[in-house]
């Protein structure tokens, strides 16, 4: 299951810290991306998980969007033949919005976390 950090202000008026566990839920998102991720948050950001094995053959981002890798490892393969590996820390900044497209593949035998920061036109 996927979790975060959060630090909030406590009644006693100090800094408390607790793990909280994001709520995943599946989806498809408008190019066939799927897994389970959570809903948009406000200012613009998901996350979600792309299972072992997860291939999403030729699509177009449905979006400017950043996605950054948190764990787990995905490659993108683009029409020309290159093949690119994410992994943690890897940001990959979407723009192919028109065209052939890439293809998106979970690599390695660790589900894929990641967060999608859309972006405006």
């Amino acid at each position: 299951m996927a979790t975060i950090l959060r630090v909030y202000s406590g009644d006693d008026g100090k800094s408390h810290v607790e793990e909280m566990e994001l709520d995943m839920q599946p989806f498809v998102d408008t190019e066939g991306s799927y897994g389970e991720g959570t809903p948009m948050q406000e200012g613009g950001i998901t996350f979600r998980v792309a299972p072992v094995g997860y291939v999403l053959e030729w699509h177009c981002a449905p979006r400017r969007q950043y996605t950054i890798t948190l764990s787990g490892r995905a490659e993108i393969e683009v029409g020309d033949g290159t093949i690119k590996h994410v992994g943690p820390g890897g940001v990959l900044l979407a723009e192919d919005l028109t065209g052939e497209g890439h293809i998106t593949r979970v690599v390695g035998d660790e589900p894929r976390f990641f967060a999608v920061v859309p972006l405006g036109d």
